[in-house]
């Protein structure tokens, strides 16, 4: 019996070490962000090439905040679920749809990861133009996310900023009148502009500290657009084109949007019951319209001053002077030029870096120094847009284009 037993009892000796010594499994590691070039003066912040590279990486990784814990909040009682076709996105897939619909000439407003009313009226140009359903994030989401992989991006800011910054420039418009540039009042600015956004959401970005204090060569995080570079806008003027003179340009100052046509205008809308043309009720027809070929968020005129109706473009310019007439802001009248003055040309212009005049004198599609007011505050009579917008109209219309104010 004892020679049964002895070989099993140490059988089970040598068992317990081998079952105490089996390695545990070492948790996934987890990815870092680093730095890879895009070209221009920025570089896109993205995933580390996998782990079969041979080279590991030179970039220091970028630091990411620990996400803090979410607190599970009481429901208070029980409701449907909206439509999936109803969600907006948020986050990262918030930002890469602000940046798509941007890119594909569907301006969504300043960009900023929170997608507003600016973002679902382009939304809705973009469903438009593929014909899918009015309401439909998921379609536009889907091809936001195949087209840009990458929503933010590490920028430098570059040596011209000491040429376009003047913390001194006057806010009295007789002063502003003597000097040579209505320039950016900071670095902050000049970078925010550049890429479509503001300069709060850059202060969320990357801390106030760091934006308040921004100097030439310092590296901050942006969203990852085509970047607005002024230095390059010569102040030249545009003539007529054969095609681009025939389009059609719509101002709808209900909903605040400038939408583009080709020569035919193709606008297929079905409204509502009860609904107007031009609110935000109506809904397109599910097919393709492919006449549409840009949109715009755009702030019209007072509504004493809005000339309503059919009119053209007559010039096209870009860094325009503007004539300051306080007679005619006032009431819509012109007075002589000895009672004006002649505001220099720069991106904190009243009218920014663009001017499109129509056939109503006074009247034009221009950029404006307060991108973030779009939409808000009312202009005296032109129709203002942001100034990376408003460098793009010269490339889509020119003198000749039929524009209608409604």
């Amino acid at each position: 019996m004892l020679r049964f037993i002895l070989p099993f009892f140490i059988g089970l000796t040598m068992l317990a070490p081998a079952q105490q010594a089996a390695p545990q499994a070492s948790p996934p590691s987890r990815p870092v962000l680093r730095a890879l070039p895009i070209g221009g003066d920025a570089k896109v912040i993205s995933q580390p090439a996998p782990s079969t590279d041979p080279v590991a990486p030179t970039t220091p990784p970028v630091l990411v905040k620990p996400v803090p814990p979410i607190v599970q909040a009481t429901p208070i009682q029980s409701v449907s679920p909206p439509s999936p076709l109803d969600v907006k996105p948020t986050g990262d897939d918030a930002l890469r749809l602000q940046i798509f619909l941007d890119q594909a000439k569907f301006g969504p407003g300043i960009i900023d990861s929170k997608p507003g009313r600016f973002t679902e009226l382009a939304v809705q140009s973009w469903n438009e133009v593929h014909g899918h359903p009015i309401n439909d994030w998921i379609a536009a989401n889907t091809e936001a996310r195949k087209a840009v992989l990458n929503p933010l991006a590490i920028a430098v800011v570059p040596d011209v900023v000491k040429d376009w910054v003047d913390g001194s420039l006057p806010t009295k418009v007789s002063e502003q009148a003597k000097r040579k540039r209505m320039s950016y009042r900071s670095n902050a600015e000049f970078m925010s502009e550049r890429y479509h956004t503001d300069v709060d959401y850059l202060v969320l970005l990357n801390g106030s500290s760091k934006i308040n204090n921004l100097k030439p060569h310092d590296t901050l995080i942006v969203p990852n657009v085509q970047p607005f570079t002024i230095e390059t806008i010569t102040g030249i003027g545009y003539k007529a084109d054969p095609a681009m003179s025939q389009r059609h340009v719509v101002v709808d100052t209900k909903i605040n949007q400038a939408r583009i046509f080709e020569a035919a205008p193709a606008a297929l809308v079905v409204a509502e019951p009860g609904a107007e043309p031009g609110n935000a009720t109506v809904s397109y027809v599910s097919r393709p319209n492919r006449g549409l070929i840009a949109s715009f968020p755009i702030t019209p005129g007072e509504n004493k001053f809005i000339k309503f109706g059919t009119w053209e473009v007559r010039n096209s310019v870009e860094f325009p002077h503007w004539r300051y007439d306080q007679k005619l802001l006032d009431t819509g009248k012109r007075s002589s030029d000895s009672e004006s003055l002649n505001i220099p040309p720069g991106p904190n212009s009243p009218v920014g870096v663009f001017w499109c005049g129509l056939t109503k004198p006074g009247i034009g599609m221009h950029g404006t120094p307060n991108p973030e007011t779009i939409g808000r505050a009312r202009s005296h009579g032109c129709i203002r847009m942001a100034n990376w917008d408003a460098i793009r109209l010269p490339t889509l219309i020119r003198p000749g284009t039929t524009v209608e104010i409604r």
